[in-house]
């Protein structure tokens, strides 16, 4: 598993951390009992400072989605079955800014919602 770290985004690197994994449990692609990339390989590979990654793995060990498991590392904790709730969750604030977006333009409604199903099914 390798993250996208954009050091010049305005989001910082160890939100940007725990947001990709969130998102990846949420999709399923993170499953629980899945191992996290230790701190030290994330750090190397990506030039960053440790304490950025241990920073966002101890929010999400915070929000209950890790879990440490003393010899292995951190790992995807066990949830509970609401998955669809977590991934709308998640989306939620990437469409209010894309909606507040659309609004200060004075894009209508459909030409808003058109833009928004190509985008979904991988049109530009």
């Amino acid at each position: 598993m390798q993250y996208e770290i954009n050091p010049s985004a305005p989001i910082p690197i160890y939100r940007q951390i725990v947001d990709q994994v969130a998102r990846l449990i949420a999709g399923g692609s993170l499953r629980p009992g899945d191992e996290l990339p230790s701190v030290r390989a994330v750090a190397a590979s990506h030039s960053i400072n440790p304490m950025t990654v241990s920073k966002a793995y101890s929010l999400l060990e915070g929000q209950g989605l890790v879990q440490r498991v003393r010899g292995q590392g951190m790992v995807v904790a066990r949830t509970p079955d609401s998955a669809g709730e977590q991934r709308m969750a998640l989306l939620r604030p990437s469409l209010q800014a894309a909606a507040q977006h659309a609004r200060q333009l004075e894009i209508p409604v459909a030409d808003a919602l058109a833009e928004f199903q190509k985008a979904l099914e991988g049109g530009e």
